[in-house]
C-alpha cells in the first residue's frame, strides 16, 4: 500500500427491510458526497420499535476515504 491517509466517519442508515439495507441505504448516500470510500464496518445494529413491533432497523458504520487535505 502506497503511503496514504483515511478518514474515518460514523455514519447511521435505517430501513424498513432490513439491517443489510439499513447498512446499505447509508453507504449509497454517502457516495453521493464523498469519493473514494475505502471500508465499512458494523458497529452496532437496533431496532425501533413502535407498538412492539419492528418499525425500522439501523445500522451504525465507521466508513473509511481517502483523505485528500
Amino acid at each position: 500500500m502506497p503511503e496514504s491517509v483515511y478518514k474515518v466517519i460514523e455514519l447511521v442508515g435505517s430501513s424498513t427491510e432490513s439491517w443489510e439495507k439499513a447498512a446499505q441505504n447509508a453507504i449509497k448516500k454517502a457516495a453521493e458526497s464523498l469519493r473514494d470510500l475505502r471500508i465499512a464496518e458494523v458497529v452496532q445494529m437496533d431496532m425501533h420499535l413502535k407498538d412492539g413491533k419492528v418499525e425500522y432497523y439501523r445500522t451504525k458504520l465507521k466508513v473509511s476515504f481517502k483523505y485528500e487535505g
